[in-house]
């Protein structure tokens, strides 16, 4: 992980992984990824900080400030959890989920067939797998 990220998110990420028993590196890839670690990053679609979290999954989770960046990584630590759980620990799949929700995936018995959530699960999993080591 990068020096040049502010060391309080640094912070974050290892608390929320403690706290939701969720990898660090895998928290770190998906924010990465997300928003390139910019707490006030928001997409075009209206999915806001770190983790860019959008307003039905923000009310899902209980996430007061979306733009609390600890609120912000707790939730999408919590949301990481919740995926994985449901998708029997598979990161792929958790992460296709995360990028074009569970529904897409279970309709397609796997990472959908979208461009981008394929894109965006390949590129993931190259951050994960560079923060693991």
């Amino acid at each position: 992980m990068g020096r040049s990220v502010d060391e309080n998110i640094f912070s974050m990420i290892h608390n929320a992984a403690k706290k939701h028993n969720v990898e660090a590196a895998l928290i770190a890839a998906v924010i990465h990824a997300e928003s390139h670690f910019n707490p006030k990053a928001q997409s075009g679609v209206g999915a806001k900080g770190l983790m860019q979290i959008n307003a039905p999954t923000q009310r899902h989770l209980g996430i007061v400030n979306i733009w609390d960046a600890r609120e912000n990584v707790n939730g999408g630590a919590k949301y990481l959890k919740e995926l994985l759980k449901s998708f029997d620990g598979r990161i792929e799949l958790a992460l296709a989920a995360y990028n074009a929700g569970p529904g897409n995936v279970r309709k397609y018995k796997g990472v959908p067939p979208f461009a981008e959530t394929q894109g965006y699960v390949r590129k993931v999993m190259k951050l994960y797998h560079s923060y693991k080591s």
